[in-house]
């Protein structure tokens, strides 16, 4: 059975916006594989790389072969677990290859989870604060910086939240507007059954009733951390529930990137984008 007749659709978005905890409930669906970034982003981009004329041998390469190749990077990955299941791929660069994956898997759909942009960079640096003693990969494991320069760092073009916002907005305002579904950090921690529903709506998949009090951990997500020196990146509790919690940024810093958070305001959104 192939990926298309089986299923496939994509988790993409903005970074510390609930996408671990999203596929953390929907692995609760036995019909479901969901995780956290996988590899397949990565081979996929590699095998665009081997595939163009950047390789002189492309010339023996046609469009058609591209696809099949380019097909191959997730048939071949999840070529066990697709047998059963319906597959979520997470990657936050899924925004910006619409045009690939609608030609790939016409069938498929993208969840991109959103949260207001200011609150992401306040949830990574309580990470960097929480990890004293540890050098984070977020940023290049550098000894020196300060809230500022760490911001600035996230927030640009090819920074941990500027690239996915970006892509966010590349894939928002592109022609697969229809393929989105953006879903709220907010609403996903106060409404999570509410959510989910909305999701298998969204995807035509039949519903499944979940329980946001019985969240099972995922002990591959402790290593990945670890590696990247920023222990409990990928962390989630055993319940879904909403912090309240005030910011340890410094107000300008806060309210220099709360204006970023356009999926507020319907009149900012194609009509063809739904947002829950």
């Amino acid at each position: 059975m192939s990926l298309e007749e089986n299923g496939i659709h994509f988790i993409s978005g903005l970074p510390r916006s609930g996408a671990t905890l999203l596929a953390a409930l929907l692995r609760q669906n036995p019909r479901v594989h969901a995780g956290m970034t996988s590899p397949v982003g990565s081979i996929f981009n590699a095998m665009l790389g081997a595939l163009s004329q950047r390789n002189e041998t492309a010339i023996f390469i046609d469009d058609t072969q591209r696809r099949r190749l380019s097909r191959a990077c997730f048939e071949a990955y999840y070529a066990d677990i697709q047998q059963t299941k319906l597959v979520f791929d997470t990657n936050r660069q899924w925004t910006t290859r619409l045009s690939a994956l609608t030609t790939l898997f016409p069938r498929s759909r993208m969840i991109c989870c959103v949260r207001n942009v200011a609150w992401i960079i306040d949830s990574i640096e309580r990470l960097i604060r929480r990890n004293a003693f540890e050098l984070s990969g977020i940023f290049n494991f550098e000894t020196g910086g300060t809230v500022y320069s760490r911001a600035e760092g996230l927030s640009k073009g090819d920074g941990m939240v500027g690239f996915a916002w970006n892509a966010l907005r590349e894939a928002v305002f592109g022609p697969h507007a229809d393929r989105l579904l953006l879903v709220r950090y907010e609403t996903l921690i106060t409404n999570p059954l509410g959510t989910l529903a909305a999701i298998y709506d969204f995807i035509g998949e039949a519903q499944f009733v979940h329980d946001p009090n019985r969240i099972e951990p995922c002990y591959d997500m402790v290593e990945f951390d670890a590696r990247l020196g920023t222990p409990g990146l990928h962390a989630v509790g055993t319940s879904v529930r909403a912090p309240e919690r005030t910011t340890i940024l410094p107000p300008d810093l806060f309210a220099r990137h709360e204006s970023d958070t356009f999926w507020i305001d319907p009149a900012r959104l194609p009509k063809a984008v739904k947002c829950v």
